[in-house]
């Protein structure tokens, strides 16, 4: 496993500023998340992609709502405007050098289960659409959204097998189901794992200012075949140096785990 930072905990800096200290924080692996249409576009990787010298860069991450909803639509014109956009997005990876892309989907209702089959075939569309550029789909669990609770990515990947999977910890919590489930869910298909912690109160916080097990999280997923990246997605802190602290402290239980 690679400890590293997705620049969505970095959200009070713009993009190319998040990526420029990656490296000063101890990131070995990091997920570019773009917030606006502008930052979708393959002219604003070209320009910035450079600032991440030095770290390997997994995956991209867009904020969903403004256009993952859209390839769900029924109407091919529309489900078009979508492709638009994830076009740019794949060409925005392939010059960061990212191989995954980080989904959420579509926004669900109340855990509705209705429409499993129509979600799947989006999904095929969209994994294959992805697999063009050399980047994989990765559902993310999210509580909100296509993936809400645990056994849906197994349903979902039956039916799209080029689909891999997200673990999103702070998800699972504010799921209401245990995070093992989801680990298992996703067992030998996790692409990467968005990390955080949570206090006393349930509160998120940074891996090492909560009460998280985090020899035990990391020992369930590698049980699970995992070994990939771990992400620090949290923005709940006063001072970068924090964060680095954070890096510094999954990578010592990474080392006692091997």
């Amino acid at each position: 496993m690679k400890i590293g930072i997705s620049t969505a905990s970095l959200a009070r800096l713009e993009t190319e500023d998040a990526l420029s200290v990656l490296n000063e924080l101890g990131a070995e692996i990091a997920e570019v998340y773009l917030k606006t249409f502008y930052e979708f576009r393959p002219e604003f990787a070209k320009k910035f992609a450079p600032r991440a010298a030095g770290v390997e860069v997994n995956s991209v991450h867009v904020n969903p709502l403004n256009f993952e909803p859209q390839l769900f639509f029924r109407s091919r014109r529309e489900r078009g405007d979508g492709f638009y956009w994830l076009d740019q997005i794949l060409r925005s990876a392939q010059l960061y050098g990212a191989k995954s892309y980080t989904f959420h989907g579509v926004v669900r209702k109340n855990g509705d289960k209705d429409g499993l089959d129509f979600i799947a075939e989006r999904l095929r569309e969209v994994a294959d659409f992805c697999a063009r550029y050399g980047v994989k789909l990765c559902l993310e669990n999210v509580r909100w959204s296509t993936y809400d609770r645990p056994f849906i990515f197994k349903e979902l990947k039956a039916q799209c097998p080029n689909l891999s999977g997200v673990f999103n910890i702070k998800q699972a919590r504010k799921s209401g189901y245990p995070y093992p489930m989801y680990i298992k869910d996703m067992e030998g298909a996790i692409s990467a794992v968005h990390i955080s912690d949570a206090d006393a109160n349930g509160k998120t916080c940074l891996p090492g200012q909560g009460v998280y097990d985090f020899k035990e999280i990391f020992a369930r997923l590698k049980d699970a075949g995992f070994d990939g990246a771990v992400l620090i997605e949290c923005a709940s802190f006063k001072d970068t140096v924090e964060l680095k602290r954070s890096v510094e402290f999954l990578k010592e239980i990474i080392h006692k785990i091997k």
